[in-house]
C-alpha cells in the first residue's frame, strides 16, 4: 500500500480503512488530539474494532489505519464484549515493570520481548466525550501502552533489543520490500 494523504476521523472513508504495515510513514506520525467526540469518531472506533477483531488483534491505534488522531481501541481478553475505546489518552500513574512478548498488527509474524510498566492509570475521553480513568494491570496495561506508543509514532521495532532486531531482520526486510513494491 502506498502512503495516502493524511486523513482525520471526520473525513475517513471507513469502508476503505485497512491495517497498514511497516514501514508506511503514517506509522511514524505523531497524532493530533481528537477535537470533538462526535458520530464520525464513534463510527471510526467501531470500524477499528471490526478490523482489530478480524485481524485477531487485541489492540489497534488510529495511525495503524492511516488516520493520525489520538484514538485507540483494545480488547485485552479478545472477547467482543470487552471493548475499550480511548480518546486522547494519557498515563497519569504507573508502577512496576514487566517484560513479555509482544506482536503488532502492523508487523505481522514478528514477536519480541518488550519491557513495559506493569500497572498504569490512564485518563481519557470515552465515546460519549466524558472523562474517565482506567486502572489497568498486566496484559491490559501492556496492550494500552503498546497502542499509545503508536500515537507518538513509536513502533515495535523501536522498542526491540538489538538481539531481537537481528533475529527479525529477514521479516523486517521483507515488510520493507513489500511496501516499496506495492
Amino acid at each position: 500500500m502506498r502512503p495516502a494523504e493524511k486523513i482525520v476521523a471526520a473525513t475517513a472513508d471507513l469502508a476503505a480503512l485497512r491495517v497498514i504495515r511497516y514501514p508506511d510513514p503514517r506509522l511514524r506520525e505523531i497524532c493530533t488530539p481528537v477535537e470533538a467526540v462526535d458520530d464520525s469518531v464513534r463510527a471510526m472506533a467501531e470500524r477499528m474494532l471490526e478490523l482489530m477483531f478480524d485481524s485477531a488483534g487485541v489492540g489497534l491505534a488510529a495511525p495503524q489505519v492511516g488516520v493520525t488522531v489520538r484514538l485507540l481501541v483494545a480488547s485485552p481478553t479478545f472477547e467482543r464484549t470487552d471493548r475499550l475505546c480511548l480518546i486522547n489518552p494519557r498515563i497519569i500513574a504507573e508502577d512496576g515493570w514487566d517484560e513479555q512478548e509482544e506482536g503488532c498488527l502492523s508487523f505481522p509474524g514478528i514477536y519480541c520481548k518488550i519491557r513495559r510498566r506493569r500497572d498504569i492509570t490512564v485518563e481519557t475521553l470515552d465515546l460519549s466525550g466524558g472523562s474517565v480513568r482506567y486502572e489497568l494491570e498486566g496484559f491490559a496495561a501492556r496492550v494500552v501502552q503498546h497502542e499509545m506508543d503508536h500515537l507518538e509514532g513509536t513502533l515495535l521495532v523501536d522498542r526491540m533489543s538489538q538481539v531481537a532486531r537481528l533475529a527479525n531482520r529477514k521479516a523486517l526486510k521483507q515488510l520493507k520490500a513489500e511496501f516499496t513494491s506495492a
